[in-house]
């Protein structure tokens, strides 16, 4: 009995590394976040933060997405060349969409995946619907 104490303490104080552990594992994928809308000479310009969290350095990410007005209609689709996503490494890629009023954006939505490829040839890594964030009152959505 007098030992179950010290064993029940050590577990205890070992917890904390085993989920810290567990959340770096479950890291993988893409991660796209809407960081930033800012109006630029006849143009919204939309800032994303992309975070490859894969082993593998992307050649080229591209996806189709749908922009959505503030009151939920259709604008426009259109497609977005994230280009190149080194792996275990932050990149800012900015897309102007010519025509259109920040203040008129309402929603944008990753439709899904036109293309990747990694090493000169089209891979499946980016298959998986990247994790989306936004910054901003600009809904992100997958």
């Amino acid at each position: 009995m007098k030992y179950r104490r010290p064993v029940f303490a050590a577990l205890f104080c070992a917890l904390p590394f085993a989920v810290q552990a567990q959340s770096t594992q479950d890291a993988s994928g893409l991660m796209i976040e809407l960081n930033a809308v800012e109006t630029v000479e006849g143009a919204c310009r939309l800032t994303f933060l992309v975070e490859n969290e894969t082993e593998t350095a992307i050649d080229t990410a591209d996806y189709q997405v749908v922009i959505f007005d503030a009151s939920g209609v259709f604008e426009r689709l259109t497609l977005f060349a994230f280009r190149d996503l080194p792996a275990q490494r932050p990149r800012v890629r900015q897309f102007d969409v010519r025509g259109l009023s920040c203040e008129n954006l309402g929603r944008v939505l990753i439709n899904g995946l036109s293309g990747c490829t990694v090493e000169g040839a089209e891979s499946d890594i980016c298959d998986e619907t990247p994790t989306l964030n936004s910054r901003t009152e600009v809904e992100l959505l997958g």
